[in-house]
């Protein structure tokens, strides 16, 4: 809120809390992707005490400062008006005014066109404060049971059939857990998509409506998703598909030969088994054995 003295504060149940002032700077505010009570006390108190809040969709954005009595100017900032907006909002900084940033739901910039004003900002020296909180590719790779050590953001793949293929062919030796964006009318069509490319005995995960009364987690190989998606009724909500990372193949009889007699030009026999081993995860033992095979059958011996 902002009475008449100018005070700037924010509500938390039934508790008006005064916001303290902001330094000039861009502030990069995550927002719920759903349930609109896993804003941050710190997200809060930026909303309320910046001169300028930019959201996606002013309208969206107004029911979650409404829900926390934040009475602040907003402006529309989005990808079809950040050629105009952008630079007002750069002026605005180098004025010394604070300027939130938030997006419809979750972490800006985050496919959104965000990052053209962080990368403005950044070349005009501005500061850039990221204040993070909710993020949906995030939640459902927690949620997946897929491995997190390693994942890239793919963000929404292309919607013609050629582009969307060649992207996943690209993306098919990435050694990460996949996760995408997808339109519910889309879902069954990507997800076929992804059999073609990837292979269906992959994991994956399937997250709607995140946080929201009707979140659900689908969870299990990408061809039984990809059936299961293909029969249903169309799904409502926003969705995230998380794809796990191919398997390791094991390596080929073949190679394993020519590893080990690599090696072995260059080091004695049992250092060169050992060396394959660490490099393939063999047993030593085993791998010094094919060695003296293959020497013997080469006439070198096993010196």
């Amino acid at each position: 809120m902002t009475d008449e003295t100018g005070k700037r504060s924010y509500v938390v149940g039934q508790t008006e809390i005064v916001a303290r002032p902001l330094g000039p700077a861009l502030y990069l505010v995550a927002t719920p992707i759903g349930n609109l009570a896993d804003i941050t006390l710190r997200a809060l108190e930026t909303l309320a005490a910046a001169d300028i809040v930019a959201c996606e969709d002013t309208r969206v954005s107004r029911v979650l400062l409404d829900r926390y009595g934040i009475r602040r100017r907003t402006t529309a900032y989005h990808e079809h008006n950040a050629g105009e907006a952008g630079p007002k909002l750069i002026a605005a900084l180098q004025a010394g005014q604070s300027v939130a940033l938030i997006s419809d739901a979750g972490t800006p910039l985050v496919s959104d066109p965000g990052y053209r004003l962080v990368g403005e900002a950044i070349d005009h020296g501005i500061r850039v404060v990221p204040i993070p909180g909710p993020s949906a590719p995030l939640a459902a790779l927690t949620a997946s049971g897929l491995p997190s050590d390693a994942f890239l953001f793919a963000g929404f793949l292309p919607v013609k059939v050629g582009q969307r293929l060649a992207r996943l062919e690209a993306l098919k030796a990435v050694p990460a857990t996949l996760i995408f964006f997808e339109s519910p009318r889309r879902l069954a069509e990507s997800l076929g998509a992804m059999v073609e490319a990837l292979g269906g005995e992959r994991k994956a995960a399937i997250g709607r409506e995140l946080t929201k009364t009707f979140e659900e987690m689908r969870i299990g190989a990408l061809r039984a998703l990809a059936d299961h998606y293909a029969a249903a009724d169309t799904p409502k909500g926003e969705i995230v598909v998380c794809v796990g990372p191919a398997e390791a193949k094991a390596d080929e009889p073949a190679d394993i030969d020519r590893l080990l007699l690599s090696l072995a030009a260059e080091m004695p026999a049992s250092k060169a088994a050992a060396e394959a081993a660490k490099m393939t995860g063999g047993q030593k033992q085993a791998l010094y054995r094919r060695l003296l095979e293959l020497k013997d059958a080469s006439g070198e011996g096993s010196g």
